[in-house]
């Protein structure tokens, strides 16, 4: 939960710490960055492409995360409020991006990786890429 990461508490260090080896042994594993990388960072690095802002990877990542539930039906409203409590950009003006690019990168995540099948599949229409940005309150 959002409450026990905090600044400067070193169990906060460890949970962020244990999170991240988990996540180098399952590439490890895997041979392959595929367990730790999906859509959401297929859509950061989009954004990279279509934006002629720059933001942090792990925020866009982030944005991403909440839209890419949503496509799975999961909760994303609870990642977004834990990612706001965190104090991580939850949407496009937070990242200091235009919601146009925002739509852009949606619409060109699927051809980033794609020999990886994710959520996204063949790629979302305009229709759905405003859909899912806006119900997700990334764009307005």
């Amino acid at each position: 939960s959002a409450e026990s990461i905090k600044p400067d508490l070193e169990s906060s260090a460890r949970i962020v710490v244990k999170a991240l080896v988990s996540s180098g042994v399952a590439m490890s594993t895997a041979g392959s960055s595929r367990p730790a990388s999906g859509s959401e960072h297929m859509f950061s690095h989009a954004l990279d492409v279509v934006s002629p802002v720059s933001s942090h990877h792990g925020e866009q990542c982030a944005i991403g995360t909440i839209m890419m539930m949503y496509l799975h039906g999961g909760n994303w409203k609870n990642i977004r409020e834990v990612l706001q409590k965190l104090q991580v950009p939850v949407t496009a003006e937070d990242l200091g991006v235009e919601d146009k690019y925002i739509l852009e990168a949606l619409l060109l995540a699927h051809k980033i990786r794609p020999e990886r099948y994710t959520i996204l599949g063949s790629g979302l229409s305009p229709s759905a890429a405003e859909k899912v940005a806006k119900i997700t309150k990334v764009i307005k």
